[in-house]
C-alpha cells in the first residue's frame, strides 16, 4: 500500500471512531439504565413514523424539546425515570448520532 493510502485509511477510521463515540458516549450510557432497550425505542418509531427522514426527524425534534405529549415510552416508563433531559448536542453531533443509531437498527436491507 502507498502512504496516500494508508494516510487515508487511517483518517477515515478516526472519523467514523469519533462519530460512534457521539453515540456511545452520549446515549448508550443512560438508557442501559432503563428496562427498555435502545432497539425496542427504535423499533417504536420505526411503527410510528415509517420512513428513514420521519424517524429522524421525530428523534431529532423528540431529543430537543423532550414532552411528555410526544414521547412514545409507555405512561409508566415515564412516571417512573422521567422525560430525559433536553440534548446538549450540536445540530452536527445530534444528526451523526442519530444517523448511527439508524444505522445500528434498521432492518431495511438486513431481512433476506
Amino acid at each position: 500500500m502507498g502512504r496516500l493510502t494508508v494516510t487515508f485509511l487511517l483518517i477515515a477510521s478516526v472519523f467514523s471512531a469519533a462519530d460512534v463515540n457521539v453515540y456511545e458516549q452520549n446515549c448508550v450510557g443512560c438508557h442501559k439504565k432503563l428496562p427498555v432497550t435502545l432497539e425496542k425505542f427504535f423499533f417504536d418509531y420505526l411503527l410510528e413514523y415509517s420512513s428513514e427522514r420521519q424517524v429522524k426527524k421525530a428523534l431529532r425534534r423528540y431529543l430537543k424539546h423532550p414532552k411528555k405529549k410526544s414521547s412514545l415510552a409507555a405512561e409508566e416508563l415515564v412516571e417512573r425515570y422521567g422525560l430525559m433531559p433536553k440534548t446538549r448536542l450540536s445540530d452536527d453531533d445530534l444528526r451523526r448520532a442519530i444517523d448511527i443509531y439508524w444505522e445500528k437498527y434498521k432492518v431495511f436491507g438486513k431481512i433476506e
